[in-house]
C-alpha cells in the first residue's frame, strides 16, 4: 500500500467528528502526511429553496461565524494548523472534492452512517464524495 502524502478529513462538527478525525490523524501520522480539515456549510437556500421570499443572509452569517469558531477549536484540539483548515459554503461533496483537488490530496476521510434503503437512494455526503473523488476515500462508520 502506498503512503499518503496529503490527507483531507471532512467533518460535520458533530460528536462523531472526533472519531473520523482520529482515524485520519492516525493515517496521517503513520505516513508522515499533511492533514487538512474541511467543514462545509450548506446554504440555507439549499434547504428551503430559492422561492421563499426571505433574506437568510443574517442567519447564514451567524451560522458561518459559529462554525468557524467550532472548527478552530476542533483543529486546535487535533493539532491542525490554521493554514490547513478549510471552511466553505456550498454542497459538501462538491467543496470537499475542490479542496482535495486544490491541495493534490491522495486520501479523503469522511464519516458514514451506513444508510440503506430510501436513505441511501436519497444520497449521502460520503456517497457523493466517493463517487466523484479523484483519489482514495476512506468512509469511517459512525453512529451505528
Amino acid at each position: 500500500m502506498s503512503q499518503y502524502s496529503k490527507v483531507v478529513v471532512a467533518i460535520d462538527l458533530s460528536e462523531e467528528s472526533d472519531l473520523v478525525a482520529a482515524r485520519a490523524r492516525a493515517i496521517a501520522t503513520s505516513a508522515g502526511s499533511e492533514l487538512h480539515l474541511v467543514h462545509v456549510i450548506e446554504p440555507l437556500s439549499f434547504a428551503y429553496g430559492v422561492d421563499i421570499p426571505m433574506d437568510f443572509s443574517g442567519l447564514q452569517d451567524e451560522i458561518q461565524e459559529q462554525a468557524t469558531g467550532q472548527l478552530q477549536r476542533f483543529a486546535e484540539k487535533n493539532g491542525i494548523a490554521a493554514d490547513h483548515q478549510h471552511i466553505l459554503l456550498g454542497r459538501p461533496e462538491v467543496e470537499i472534492h475542490a479542496v482535495a483537488e486544490k491541495i493534490s490530496a491522495d486520501l479523503i476521510v469522511v464519516g458514514s452512517h451506513g444508510r440503506y434503503g430510501l436513505a441511501l437512494l436519497m444520497g449521502s455526503t460520503a456517497n457523493g464524495v466517493l463517487h466523484g473523488a479523484s483519489c482514495d476515500v476512506l468512509a469511517v462508520r459512525v453512529g451505528s
